[in-house]
């Protein structure tokens, strides 16, 4: 599976100069609202120093490592979820995403305009979400009157799912988000849950914006506070328009200008790791003569899942796996070594992955 993060705001936030600095893209970012027309979707590779150490290892003819898309999606306004600005076919590109990643404007700076005139982080982070709870209750409403109407009338087994969904409402409705609300232990509600494809019961990191460049623990927490960002969700501070120059240099400059700078801190990497930890993801890796690959699945998937995710007709023919834990893997010197040593195992299709194991699956023709 790909990771894919939304990147939502108001306008002028940072959004689009943010995307830049992810994917070095020559995309749209004009100081002015809605000059991102339709969402620009970038591929960036997922740092891995794993991957570069098992590449040394094997020598393969070519390394592939996972990758996240960003969407980058136009500025909301007050009453997008009314078709406002360009607000509705945004609204609807966020629902293609695993997570949102919200970035809320914290610094100053009178040449770039603000669409509400002045900054207010707070205020701000309100409208964003005020848009999606409120797009959400529209079309929860819709689906509650299709229930009522036809579905459990004609089986009244879909009360439980009717209840459910009113409990959403009553979240929404308080101004909440529905990723607030505990998950049911029931598969089969949670399934109709994920059905309704609510745009609030997607994971969130809170990315500011800020003119900081020392980005401490206790800017993250002052951020927090004076967000009122829950414990439930990450909170990143970023500047991202140094992030933005320091993209522009080459691989080799851009280590020596942070040592000058004394940055210690790589947003960007923490903004992908942190999208991992949020969504429960990990990865395992496949290393061969022809590929060394890294792959990504949700936490505690067997090994099945892991040989769908490389092909689905592994997970129809599989017979069993060779598993060796990358520390093993590495330290042996790759496969060969590892199984003399004995730290290659074989497994059936019950074995939960762990993450950064080193996988062949053997499958039927």
């Amino acid at each position: 599976m790909n990771l894919s993060l939304g990147i939502v705001g108001l306008p002028n936030v940072g959004k689009s100069t943010l995307f830049n600095t992810l994917t070095n893209n020559a995309i749209p970012a004009e100081n002015y609202p809605f000059c991102t027309i339709d969402p620009n979707i970038g591929i960036v590779y997922i740092p891995d120093i794993r991957i570069d150490k098992i590449t040394q290892l094997v020598n393969p003819e070519k390394t592939l490592y996972p990758v996240v898309e960003f969407y980058d999606i136009a500025g909301l306004v007050k009453n997008a979820h009314k078709g406002e600005g360009l607000g509705n076919q945004f609204l609807a590109h966020i629902r293609n995403t695993s997570a949102i990643v919200q970035v809320v404007r914290s610094f100053k700076a009178d040449e770039v305009v603000h669409v509400e005139k002045q900054v207010d982080p707070k205020r701000d982070k309100e409208i964003v979400e005020t848009e999606l709870i409120l797009k959400d209750l529209e079309s929860l409403q819709k689906r509650i009157e299709k229930m009522e109407k036809e579905e459990v009338k004609k089986d009244p087994k879909m009360k439980i799912f009717l209840d459910y969904a009113l409990k959403i409402r009553e979240v929404l409705n308080a101004g909440k988000l529905a990723i607030t609300l505990n998950k049911s232990q029931n598969q089969d509600m949670e399934k109709f849950r994920r059905e309704l494809f609510l745009l609030t019961d997607k994971s969130i990191i809170y990315l500011v914006n800020v003119d900081e460049v020392d980005l401490t623990e206790d800017l993250k927490k002052n951020l927090r506070r004076n967000l009122e960002i829950s414990e439930q969700f990450p909170v990143i501070p970023m500047n991202i328009k140094q992030e933005f120059e320091i993209s522009q240099l080459n691989p080799s400059e851009r280590e020596e200008f942070r040592k000058e700078l004394g940055l210690e801190f790589h947003a960007l990497d923490e903004l992908i790791l942190t999208s991992y930890e949020l969504l429960g993801l990990i990865s395992f890796y496949t290393a061969g003569p022809k590929e060394v690959r890294g792959w990504t699945i949700p936490r505690e998937n067997t090994v099945l899942d892991a040989a769908a995710a490389i092909h689905t007709d592994f997970r129809k023919k599989f017979i069993a796996a060779d598993v060796v834990a990358y520390d093993d893997f590495v330290k042996a010197g790759g496969w060969q070594q590892a199984k003399e040593q004995g730290k290659v195992r074989l497994e059936g299709r019950d074995y939960v992955v762990k993450d950064a194991d080193v996988l062949i699956i053997r499958h039927g023709a």
